[in-house]
């Protein structure tokens, strides 16, 4: 069998068609609304900073507009839609993709080491309690820390998260950011419960939607998105259903989705603030070799060192990452601490995209603290009090 000769792209071409297959350019589907997001991502991202709001609210944000807040989360979490599981990270995951993780389950538990010793009798407890009472939390279970430290698990959260990596367990919400639990057998759709996929067929199936989400990427790019190991999409690209291209500059072998190479990318651009955890920028070299753009999240960087802010959110416009905003919130003003302008081009859309996300957290005034480059404060302060007249 020979090897399909890679189509080739531009580097413009691949940018847009990452776009599109993230939600960013063309008009969104409103009818799908949230939870087509989540399909059509096939992962968002959870953390515990919340700054405007969290990351699970900010990525359909950044793609539908101002939907409602408390509309994202029962779109996640009702009618037995998303399970949260270990992909990119801690995840959101559309539920009919369970059978898919199966791989990840078995690694599980044939892991030799762990971080957390388990409590003899411990995890058979947590089980059965939930069987009588569940979904409840670590707490509800007895306690989720051993001391206040926040890494010093109890034994009964040491075996709560254990069969949760196990698949016995499924995280089926998050109340006041707390994992609910409760057993796979009754939160897991009967037809969907099974473990039956060997890791060929999961690999197979994460690589493909790995490519369509993406629309376009490399070896690392592709096996990042689910967190796989390079040797995983090894042996299995041949038979995902991607197809090989090579990209204008990148300099790597790549692979793209082959319904997104049928039509070229067009329609609207977002225009708007992105999460730090937002799937289009995650990866940090992919965004350094699709926007020609540096960015890493500095929350955990010391204060003192940071040079664009503790949770700077990247600004999108026209297809480009065109700035940087740090924002907090005082009351109803969305104050913007630090603002970083990719020239003065940049000025309206940054003003935009402050003004819709200040509209979307209930703010009606934005407040600009520091502007990187001095010269430019006056037009964005002028650009700000236009859009909010």
């Amino acid at each position: 069998m020979t090897t399909p000769r890679p189509i080739p792209l531009s580097a413009d071409d691949a940018r847009r068609i990452a776009l599109r297959a993230q939600g960013f350019l063309g008009a969104p589907d409103r009818r799908a609304g949230v939870r087509g997001v989540l399909r059509h991502l096939g992962a968002v991202q959870l953390d515990t900073i919340s700054v405007l709001a969290r990351s699970h609210e900010l990525i359909p944000y950044a793609r539908l507009g101002a939907v409602g807040r408390r509309t994202v989360d029962d779109a996640y979490w009702t009618d037995t839609h998303a399970f949260e599981y270990w992909s990119h990270a801690a995840c959101i995951l559309p539920i009919e993709e369970w059978p898919h993780f199966a791989f990840r389950r078995r690694a599980y538990r044939s892991r030799p080491h762990w971080n957390h010793e388990l409590p003899e009798g411990a995890y058979d407890q947590v089980v059965e309690q939930l069987r009588a009472e569940g979904p409840l939390t670590a707490t509800e279970l007895g306690g989720a820390k051993k001391t206040s430290e926040w890494w010093d698990w109890s034994g009964t959260k040491v075996a709560v998260e254990r069969a949760l990596m196990y698949g016995e367990v499924v995280c089926v919400e998050r109340r006041g950011w707390k994992r609910v639990y409760d057993l796979a057998e009754r939160a897991i759709p009967a037809a969907l419960l099974h473990d039956e996929l060997d890791d060929a067929e999961c690999l197979r199936r994460l690589v493909r939607l790995a490519g369509q989400s993406l629309g376009v990427g490399t070896r690392a790019d592709i096996a990042d998105y689910h967190r796989l190991k390079g040797e995983q999409f090894d042996a299995v690209i041949a038979d995902s259903g991607l197809v090989p291209v090579t990209v204008e500059g990148w300099g790597k072998p790549a692979w793209a989705d082959p319904a997104a190479l049928e039509t070229a990318p067009r329609g609207r651009h977002r225009t708007t603030l992105l999460s730090p955890f937002d799937s289009l920028i995650w990866e940090r070299a992919r965004t350094e070799r699709i926007f020609g753009f540096t960015h890493r999240l500095e929350a955990y960087v010391p204060k003192p060192k940071r040079v664009h802010g503790y949770f700077a959110m990247p600004v999108l416009a026209g297809g480009r990452l065109v700035g940087r905003v740090d924002p907090a919130r005082e009351g109803r003003t969305l104050v913007a601490k630090q603002v970083t302008l990719d020239g003065p081009k940049a000025v309206p859309a940054v003003a935009e995209a402050l003004v819709a996300a200040a509209g979307w957290v209930d703010c009606t005034d934005v407040r600009v603290e520091r502007v990187d480059a001095p010269e430019l404060r006056a037009p964005l302060t002028a650009e700000l009090a236009r859009a909010l007249a």
